[in-house]
């Protein structure tokens, strides 16, 4: 026995290598989808291109003034900021406007989506009387009621500043930009004698909102990329500085929660929020953030954070809070014999640059996507399809508890590892067949001079010369990496693998995407989708999809007092409650009212639910939320397959009952 013992300790490495080498066949063998059956599932998915109308813009530009520590680098440094928001904005009862970054004009606008008319001219939100200078740039904007008046509000997070929170104003007589206020999420001496912004120069790539300690009022969540630096300041020389590493850099922005503590409604809108710098455990507040997502997966009510790091460990955090106090806790994966470390949750060393979670098998439990870089000669890393290994929702939670992320990857067998320069993700049921489409933003920067070979050079330089941009190769205007990648849309074949179908759809179009925003404006059931694309139009896609199945989609709001006042309230959308579908052949569906899930793109805060062609009504639905006292509240009700309006208080009441 001592001796075979040894033996197999001797021939561990080569059976593990093994292992590994079997593994890889397996993937590399696994059946691929024909081309006719591509067509066929084609055939049920249908979009029309829309242009998405603008405002008069004061500036056009195609690539960004930086740092001059950063000039021969100004393509890089230039690759993000273009980002898109579906919300119900001007009252209508449904998410019919848009919010639009547009690094082109460095503008943030607000516009109707096409299919809705032009129903208010397009207009560019105004920071004054705020101070700002001309080395901040928007990078994304996030739809809620942050001072729970029942009118939508936008939060927009910057480069060179601290976010902005633009308060939907009740005495408003036009919807434009004097429809807003906007207010410092930070506030502080930061006005300089001359009235320029000097206050913090944060660099923001990701935010997302949560009720995250329970008290029934929705918090924030900002995360930073570059340090706090001049990083668009084209006067400025140094102070500035790249990642330490391309796989473990700490050297990065904070990340920051914002605790909601009071406001009011009226012509002079205000909202404060309480900085909670213990929150997250310090040895987590570093990492090069791009993407997060605040979700309960759980079930008790508490949303988790997941945080997408570039050039680092993805962040997993398990919420302990309680009311008035925000706490986090780092989860992490458990590596199985065959797992690569960097598909192991929290110990990847990938680029963590978009995140969504959805149930993709019906289990009752959430699953997530993560995008990285995956582009074949270029880095090849890969996406992440992690899939819930947890027996059932107590399982779950004692796992988190006990600090264990019971997530594997499934994406190589899957067919979803691979696409190109990942951005923004977007999990949705197009055709209301049932199964969700994982619909992902790729490509970095266009040009005419491919930089991949100098890219790949720098990925495998010494960690100690990353983090002086002077070693960095050049990538200019011009230059390209990734320049052709398209918009990818991933659907599920009847047997279970993913085939990208954008090519069949008309979809791939080789313009760089960074977020996608996706919602029902119409109420026609089907959802429609809208794409940020870096120094490029937006495009609106209509969802014309024929013969499409049943489905549920549900408007939930709070039961908050609505402001009253010359233009309509929609209500305070009820983010984070949760929606449990089942239908009479056991089959379960799970969703969410989400508070800004992704890169720089954010559904609407519709939930809707595709369910096949052959279910029947009326369906049992659970619908779990937090009251405006804090207090978890569930319900079970039964609805009929449609759209839905449902207020929720201390019980959930429809509209018109």
């Amino acid at each position: 026995m001592t001796a075979t013992l040894g033996w197999l300790r001797r021939q561990l490495a080569g059976i593990v290598a093994l292992v590994l080498v079997l593994g890889l066949f397996m993937v590399a063998r696994l059946p691929s989808v024909s081309a006719a059956e591509q067509d066929t599932m084609a055939s049920k998915y249908a979009f029309q291109p829309m242009s998405i109308a603008l405002p008069p813009a004061p500036k056009q530009q195609s690539i960004r003034p930086v740092n001059k520590t950063y000039e021969h680098i100004r393509a890089w440094i230039s690759s993000v900021g273009a980002g898109i928001a579906m919300a119900d904005l001007s009252g209508t009862g449904k998410p019919k406007d848009l919010c639009l970054v547009d690094p082109r004009s460095d503008q943030v606008v607000v516009t109707p989506v096409p299919t809705s008319g032009q129903r208010y001219a397009p207009f560019a939100l105004d920071v004054a009387p705020l101070p700002t200078n001309p080395n901040v740039a928007p990078m994304g904007c996030v739809a809620g009621d942050f001072n729970e008046d029942g009118r939508t509000d936008l939060m927009v997070y910057y480069w060179g500043r601290t976010p902005v929170v633009f308060l939907a104003k009740a005495d408003a007589t036009r919807f434009d930009a004097t429809a807003y206020a906007p207010v410092e999420l930070l506030p502080g001496d930061n006005r300089a004698k001359d009235g320029t912004y000097n206050g913090p120069k944060w660099n923001t790539n990701a935010a997302t909102v949560g009720d995250f300690d329970g008290d029934g009022h929705q918090d924030i969540f900002i995360g930073n990329y570059f340090p706090d630096s001049a990083v668009l300041d084209p006067n400025a020389e140094g102070g500035v500085q790249m990642n330490q590493s391309m796989s473990h850099a700490p050297n990065s922005g904070g990340k920051h929660i914002f605790r909601f503590t009071g406001a009011s409604a009226g012509a002079k809108p205000t909202a404060t929020f309480a900085h909670e710098p213990k929150a997250i455990p310090e040895a987590l507040q570093m990492g090069w953030s791009l993407a997060a997502s605040a979700t309960d997966v759980d079930g008790d009510g508490l949303p988790e954070l997941y945080i997408g790091n570039d050039f680092g460990h993805d962040r997993m955090l398990y919420n302990k809070s309680t009311p008035g106090h925000v706490e986090f806790a780092e989860v992490n994966g458990v590596r199985g014999i065959a797992d690569p470390k960097s598909k192991v949750i929290g110990n990847d060393s990938f680029k963590g640059m978009g995140v969504d979670f959805a149930d993709l098998n019906h289990d009752g439990l959430y699953d997530m996507y993560v995008s990285n870089i995956t582009t074949s000669w270029g880095i090849e890393e890969s996406n992440f399809q992690f899939m819930n290994t947890a027996k059932d929702t107590a399982d779950l939670r004692a796992k988190l508890r006990q600090g264990e992320a019971p997530w594997t990857d499934r994406s190589a067998e899957a067919g979803t590892a691979w696409s190109g320069w990942g951005w923004d993700v977007k999990i949705a049921d197009y055709n209301n067949s049932g199964d969700s489409v994982i619909t992902q933003a790729t490509g970095f920067v266009k040009g005419q001079v491919n930089r991949w070979p100098q890219l790949q050079e720098l990925a495998t330089s010494h960690d100690g010369l990353l983090s002086n941009p002077f070693w960095w190769p050049n990538l200019r205007a011009g230059d390209d990496i990734g320049g052709d990648q398209t918009l990818h849309f991933f659907a599920k074949s009847p047997e279970g693998r993913y085939v990208d179908l954008a090519p069949k759809l008309g979809l791939a179009v080789p313009v760089p995407t960074r977020g996608i925003a996706v919602g029902d404006p119409d109420g026609s059931g089907l959802l429609d989708f809208a794409v940020a694309r870096q120094w490029e139009a937006p495009v609106y896609y209509h969802n014309v999809s024929q013969k499409p199945g049943k489905f549920l989609e549900l408007e939930l709001t709070t039961d908050a007092a609505k402001s009253a006042g010359p233009l309509p309230a929609p209500g305070t959308p009820a983010i984070g409650a949760e929606v449990t579908v089942t239908t009479a052949d056991g089959k379960k569906y799970i969703d969410r009212v989400d508070g800004g899930s992704g890169h720089s793109g954010r559904r609407s805060h519709q939930v809707h639910f595709g369910l096949g062609e052959t279910v029947s009504g009326p369906l049992n639905v659970h619908l779990q939320w937090r009251d405006r006292t804090g207090q978890l509240r569930q319900q079970d009700l039964k609805l009929e397959p449609g759209c839905h309006m449902i207020q929720l208080g201390t019980q959930a009441i429809q509209e018109g009952m």
